[in-house]
């Protein structure tokens, strides 16, 4: 009995830090959504005050922020843009983490360490060369920056997908390849089952990359293709002027997409990392 109560006394202490550093990250979201409901000249006067009678204005910023900044029309390019762009990259990356696992030669392995040393390349030592190949090459496009979107995505998915590729028994490809099952058979039918929770988490950290991306969206495809991050910059209005309200109401029907994503498949998200880091 003795021991336990340090046990108990540490359990608590752990729970009361976890709780406050939860509630130091959630409270920006929390001021974000309190503040979408004020008018925009008490916001910037009370940000930590919740909304009263004199401050309250309903639904207002969230309409007119929709009408200012085109946000379905926005909503919509983000969200092909992000669908296409996480199917592309957890479909590819996962074939060729399987691939370069199973095959062992030079080639497959300065591969994946060509894969793993692209983590570690800056965004922003890049980014004008990028540009300049992307309109050379004609992907200044919503379907051109998915091609670009997979080249900055694979180095971190290929390496998750990597090491949880290492953690399936080879046992299991061996009974497939007794049934007489061809490479890409052995791939749809026996591995990429076997890879939904890293795959889910792969899809997640994309997901959340992708869909709050600003730079590289303005950087390719420029003003004439608004992303919700791109678009949500319009509420600048002249002399630095911002509608703080309307722009509270939009970042706040920009995290919500992610938000119910994330809730939904939150349940592999621990499962999927642990096994692709530790493996890897």
């Amino acid at each position: 009995m003795e021991q336990a109560r340090p046990q108990s006394a540490s359990n608590i202490l752990m729970t009361a830090v976890l709780f406050v550093l939860a509630l130091l990250f959630i409270s920006p979201i929390l001021i974000v959504f309190m503040n979408s409901f004020k008018g925009r000249f008490f916001i910037s006067d009370q940000p930590f005050r919740f909304p009263n009678p004199d401050t309250f204005v309903g639904m207002e910023n969230y309409t007119e922020g929709m009408v200012k900044t085109g946000f379905l029309n926005a909503f919509g390019l983000s969200l092909f843009i992000t669908v296409s762009s996480v199917a592309v990259i957890v479909f590819l990356t996962s074939m060729t983490a399987w691939y370069i696992t199973r095959v062992k030669t030079k080639f497959t392995g300065l591969l994946y360490y060509m894969f793993v040393f692209s983590m570690i390349v800056p965004f922003q030592m890049v980014m004008f060369t990028m540009t300049k190949i992307a309109n050379m090459l004609h992907l200044d496009n919503p379907l051109g920056i998915i091609v670009i979107y997979l080249g900055f995505g694979a180095g971190l998915s290929v390496f998750l997908f990597s090491g949880f590729v290492k953690s399936i028994p080879f046992e299991i490809e061996e009974a497939g390849m007794i049934d007489g099952y061809s490479p890409p058979q052995m791939f749809f039918r026996v591995v990429l089952p076997l890879l939904k929770p890293i795959a889910i988490t792969v899809a997640i950290l994309n997901v959340m990359w992708i869909w709050n991306d600003y730079l590289l969206p303005l950087l390719v495809i420029g003003s004439e293709y608004k992303t919700i991050p791109i678009a949500i910059q319009y509420l600048k209005g002249g002399y630095g002027s911002i509608d703080m309200g309307a722009m509270m109401a939009m970042l706040v029907l920009a995290i919500v997409p992610v938000i119910i994503f994330y809730l939904f498949c939150q349940r592999y998200i621990i499962e999927g990392v642990v096994a692709g880091a530790v493996k890897g």
